[in-house]
């Protein structure tokens, strides 16, 4: 019921249909030819924006929305709202197509389970999000620790300081180009 009731709300913010559940999930497929092909896997590309709804069985999550740096605020907001709270908050680096992705996951499992990952992606160039301390005061640490290990900033945090490296630290370890 929560399910269906977020996942209306975030469609809200494509204007254009999402996938459905029949369509075909893009790593499925390129798992399935890397097994018969294991020389030369396919490149695939960054999936487009939009929701997806996924089986908590196979992905752990219910809900998947993909948006755009500028829409972050919006769908955090949407989950706020729905009484969702933070679980974690974390980086990808897709060095080869030269940008970082940033993972939001919620939960709420009060009366129905109910998991959402947002994702956002942005230049390794000029990897800035906006934070959302504003919404939730409990990713303060989930972003100073992502900017900690990957350089992303969160454009408007009150506090982002290191915190688990050296304060003078000039590096983010978990970069795929850091070199130890």
């Amino acid at each position: 019921m929560i399910a269906e009731t977020t996942l209306k709300a975030l469609q809200a913010l494509f204007p254009e249909p999402p996938p459905s559940e029949t369509d075909t999930d893009v790593s499925d497929v390129t798992e399935e030819i890397a097994q018969e092909d294991k020389k030369s896997p396919p490149k695939e590309a960054p999936r487009p924006n939009g929701v997806v709804e996924r089986d908590y069985s196979v992905h752990g999550y219910h809900i998947d929305a993909q948006v755009d740096p500028d829409q972050l605020l919006e769908a955090v907001d949407i989950l706020d709202k729905a009484e969702f709270f933070i679980e974690t908050i974390t980086g990808v680096d897709w060095i080869k197509e030269n940008q970082f992705e940033v993972i939001y996951d919620f939960s709420r499992y009060d009366f129905d389970l109910c998991r959402v990952v947002i994702r956002t992606r942005v230049s390794r160039d000029e990897p800035v999000v906006p934070t959302i301390t504003d919404i939730y005061a409990g990713a303060n640490w989930h972003e100073r620790e992502t900017h900690d290990f990957f350089g992303i900033k969160f454009d408007g945090h009150p506090h982002l300081v290191p915190l688990l490296l050296p304060e003078d630290a000039d590096f983010h370890p978990l970069r795929k180009d850091f070199k130890a």
